[in-house]
């Protein structure tokens, strides 16, 4: 009956979650660089799941909207926005998820754990995201710097996605005794 039980939950909590960073990317903070909620709902997702049903999480929201879902950012969706520009940080949200899962697994929960898991879940998703941007954006456009690149892609979110670790991190321990 265990199993079971666990298994129900699982099979509740893994869609919730992914329906959680859904609803975030259409939330647009409207900053001199517009800033979605996707990586706070990473952030917690992770936090509150732990790594295997938080990369699960992650997974089922990237394949509903490579199923043509309008799940990511500005209600886009399907292959060709995976593929696109930006779609490796959304593939980068799965490596994010499972880093701070490990890490958090691995040494626990405390404010400290957490800060740092989900800093390097965040370096994880930006040099996934950036390798992916400047890959497609040189085969597409034209050779670029690495240092534009870094300038368009992740100086102006930095401080934001600071903000949004430390949200994250307010919500998880709010609302982690109530996950199972």
């Amino acid at each position: 009956m265990k199993g079971y039980k666990q298994q129900l939950i699982n099979m509740t909590y893994i869609p919730l979650f992914a329906v959680f960073i859904a609803v975030c990317s259409w939330i647009t903070v409207p900053l001199t660089v517009p800033v979605t909620l996707q990586t706070l709902a990473v952030f917690v997702t992770a936090g509150l799941l732990g790594t295997r049903r938080g990369v699960l999480a992650v997974l089922l929201y990237i394949l509903l909207g490579a199923a043509g879902i309008p799940v990511f950012s500005n209600f886009n969706s399907g292959i060709s926005y995976i593929l696109g520009q930006t779609g490796g940080y959304i593939i980068g949200f799965v490596f994010s998820a499972a880093a701070i899962g490990i890490i958090t697994g691995r040494f626990g929960k405390s404010p400290r754990v957490m800060i740092i898991a989900m800093v390097t879940g965040l370096l994880v998703c930006y040099i996934f995201g950036t390798a992916w941007f400047y890959a497609v954006y040189t085969h597409n456009t034209g050779p670029v710097g690495i240092f534009t690149v870094l300038m368009w892609c992740v100086i102006p979110f930095v401080i934001p996605d600071i903000v949004k670790i430390l949200i994250a991190i307010l919500i998880i321990e709010r609302v982690g005794k109530y996950v199972k």
